[in-house]
């Protein structure tokens, strides 16, 4: 079959047929088109001899059809575009030049007499010779690193090219691909999910219920009664202006008590006989604040002693080291512990009485029980103080302190201070916060009264993070974290550089403050 003598359009569109005669003139009958394909057919050697003939004719025509049809300083202006031509003169000429054919329209020759096969054989590529005569040089071309040659030329930049690395080799993607090697590696959850996705996932908490509580007073006795709770001062906008250096002589810092804490919160449980048959995690609120912030907090490190004994894992709080404190840092953590006193009713102080005796180490905890997702927690969490309200219902009360607000340090307070403040109050049911904010020298300068519940929408104008992916990702973590350790095993939770997952490693032994609790439980 010959495309050139072809008249119907194989692309469908038999408004732009080629000519048929040598005189330029198009056919109007079909039966003309259908006699020409029929004689064409004859010989397909003596049909591309006539087609090569026909396209230089009709080309001919075609490039005088352009010249009549309009003067050379108009095809001048059609080409530059400055000059408007209608469908019916490019339909007259039959060529739009050799830049503006159409590889798939019907007005292109060259492809419509091109052969449905073609007469060329298919190329046959030359054996590869290798002219590398040098024994054992079978790389082509990968000089010297070649197997069993020295490199004389030092460490190269590159990992040495050859097979691909095995699992095993540790190349980037194996068990530890941070290049961080530790024979305790048991487990990891990647922190590779988008705030996005995290956000689908709807997370319900139940409201947390307390159900004991115990008090450490000075010299580190242990209560279990609410001695050492504090009353909050709702005056406290009298005392702006003081100094929360006032008593730093006579501070006692607060002591690592390590896990003897811990045992502390557990020996509360079991003298108030809280059943642990249901429970699925007991902890400190510290260890919850760690995880939750971690949704958004990417570049603090921690840990936590994961032990699983009888169904319940306990999470113990491990505190990491850190730079030694100067004096100013010193004082810097000193000013939170003034101003608690300050917020706080003192009996034994009197009227414009300045701060002198503050004891870090007293404190009143709460025993709460709460529920995140499927997992039912028991934690323990210091409350500050408390207050009341007209009908006499209970409730505690949050204090922080934070350094006076400007414009460049508002969004890094919203987006990681805040957020803090949230976690710790909102797993705790605590309902408000009283922050007092202080100057560089420590003198208090202005206090502000937060609800818990009016920080998130506070911050969701801004977009700077959301509490239900913190909580999304927190039952994310305590799933995976139940789902893997196992019974009467010991292990280690820990966040650390270059904060792309959380990893539990195997630990060698168990706090004696859990297994004494487990022995008399």
């Amino acid at each position: 079959m010959d495309f050139a003598k072809q008249h119907a359009d194989i692309f469908g569109e038999d408004e732009d047929d080629e000519p048929n005669n040598q005189d330029g003139t198009h056919s109007s009958s079909p039966s003309s088109s259908s006699s020409s394909s029929s004689s064409s057919s004859s010989s397909s050697s003596a049909a591309s001899s006539s087609g090569s003939e026909k396209g230089e004719s009709s080309s001919g025509n075609s490039r005088s059809g352009a010249t009549t049809g309009g003067g050379g300083a108009g095809d001048e202006e059609e080409e530059n575009g400055e000059e408007a031509t209608t469908n019916n003169e490019y339909h007259d000429r039959g060529d739009f030049g050799d830049d503006d054919k159409d590889l798939f329209g019907s007005d292109n020759e060259d492809y419509t007499r091109t052969p449905a096969t073609s007469p060329f054989l298919i190329p046959v590529l030359p054996v590869v010779r290798n002219n590398n005569h040098s024994q054992g040089r079978g790389n082509f071309g990968r000089g010297r690193w070649q197997a069993g040659h020295q490199n004389d030329r030092g460490a190269g930049i590159l990992p040495r090219p050859g097979p691909y690395p095995q699992r095993g080799h540790n190349y980037g993607y194996g068990k530890f691909s941070n290049g961080r090697h530790d024979e305790r590696f048991v487990s990891e959850l990647r922190l590779s999910k988008s705030e996005e996705t995290v956000s689908r996932k709807v997370i319900q908490i139940q409201e947390p219920c307390e159900l004991a509580c115990y008090s450490r007073v000075e010299g580190g006795g242990v209560n279990f009664d609410e001695r050492s709770l504090r009353l909050f001062k709702r005056l406290i906008t009298e005392d702006i202006g003081a100094d929360l250096n006032q008593g730093f002589d006579t501070f006692i810092p607060k002591k690592d008590l390590g896990s003897d804490g811990f045992g502390d919160l557990l020996a509360c449980i079991r003298d108030k006989n809280i059943p642990l048959q249901n429970i699925h995690f007991v902890t400190f609120r510290n260890n919850l604040n760690k995880i939750l912030a971690t949704a958004y907090i990417r570049h603090e490190p921690w840990e936590m002693g994961v032990h699983k004994r009888n169904g319940v894992v306990y999470l113990d709080v491990h505190k990491l080291p850190e730079r030694p404190q100067n004096e100013m840092d010193r004082r810097r953590c000193y000013w939170g512990y003034c101003f608690e006193s300050l917020a706080t009713e003192d009996p034994g102080r009197g009227d414009g009485e300045l701060i002198h005796h503050v004891d870090a180490n007293i404190e009143y905890c709460s025993v709460i029980k709460t529920k995140l997702g499927a997992h039912r927690i028991l934690m323990g969490a210091e409350m500050d103080c408390c207050d009341s309200t007209d009908d006499g219902r209970r409730f505690y009360v949050e204090l922080k302190t934070s350094r006076e607000l400007e414009y460049h340090t508002e969004e890094r307070y919203e987006r990681e201070k805040l957020l803090k403040f949230w976690i710790q109050s909102f797993l705790a049911g605590v309902p408000y916060i009283v922050i007092g904010f202080r100057d560089d020298s420590g003198r208090l300068v202005r206090t502000e009264r937060l609800r818990t519940k009016d920080i998130t929408q506070r911050v969701k104008t801004k977009n700077y993070w959301q509490g239900g992916v913190c909580l999304a990702f927190a039952d994310e973590v305590l799933c995976w974290l139940y789902g893997t350790v196992k019974e009467n095993e010991d292990y280690i939770l820990q966040f650390a550089p270059p904060f792309q997952r959380l990893e539990l490693l195997q630990a060698q032994s168990c706090p004696e403050a859990i297994t004494n609790h487990v022995e008399q439980l």
